[in-house]
């Protein structure tokens, strides 16, 4: 049986009254004196707990307030840096990241087909441009327009949690490939064919044709990371592609 520390109940509790709508946003905690009391712990306890559910994102804390941590709105920042925790901590796979990634680009691209507007269409190809014109600039401003793509992607299919999920994929799978990516023997090549599989999909998308923006997604994204990837696990990624 492991011990739990006495903020960690602290936490715990608040959480559980967040999640089922018992603390709302706007709402505030008991001040820290009558934490004290209502847990029987000390107010350096008290204190951990809530410097902990504040680095969480889920109240505003001001040590000594007589009024009580507030309660915040959760939001995309918060949920993103959840995740991203949660995906570090989970020790999971690259080739786990990288097949969860093609099912979440696959996905975004087709909606995006079906749903995007006229002005979604403009953000992605300035997003492109931006990209062919960081070419001759660095990795570092490619990799931004290219994130600045995909954001614009998933904006466009509507779901805020696929745009999240996708940053913190992205993020994690990136970081796990960084030190190979340096040393990349042609970046500027690599920086090319993306740009023309960016292309692919952005016409993919512009033509409605949902169907093809998703299978562009999960080839090129293959295409891209296969060789990062254990060879004997690279069945876990072709298992996504198409046979035809």
């Amino acid at each position: 049986v492991q011990p739990v520390r006495a903020y960690d109940g602290i936490v715990q509790q608040v959480e559980e009254a967040i999640l089922r709508g018992e603390l709302r946003p706007g709402e505030r905690l008991p001040s820290e004196r009558d934490l004290v009391r209502q847990f029987s712990v000390s107010r350096a306890t008290v204190r951990e707990a809530l410097r902990v559910l504040q680095s969480n994102g889920l109240v505003r804390s001001r040590a000594g307030d007589p009024a009580g941590a507030e309660i915040v709105p959760f939001s995309p920042v918060t949920l993103q840096k959840s995740m991203t925790t949660l995906a570090r901590l989970s020790e999971l796979t690259l080739t786990e990241l990288i097949q969860f990634r093609m099912l979440l680009d696959a996905t975004a691209n087709l909606l995006a087909a079906k749903l995007r507007t006229e002005e979604q269409l403009a953000e992605m190809d300035a997003a492109l441009k931006v990209m062919r014109d960081s070419v001759s600039l660095g990795y570092e401003e490619f990799s931004r327009a290219d994130v600045a793509f995909h954001d614009a992607v998933a904006r466009a299919s509507g779901n805020r949690l696929l745009q999240v999920c996708n940053q913190v994929v992205r993020s994690v799978a990136l970081t796990l490939i960084a030190e190979k990516i340096a040393h990349a023997l042609d970046r500027t090549a690599q920086m090319e064919e993306s740009i023309a599989h960016h292309a692919e999909v952005l016409e993919a998308v512009r033509a409605g044709d949902g169907a093809g923006a998703a299978r562009i997604a999960r080839q090129n994204l293959y295409d891209y990371y296969a060789s990062y990837v254990p060879e004997d696990e690279r069945v876990f990624l072709r298992a996504l592609i198409d046979q035809e």
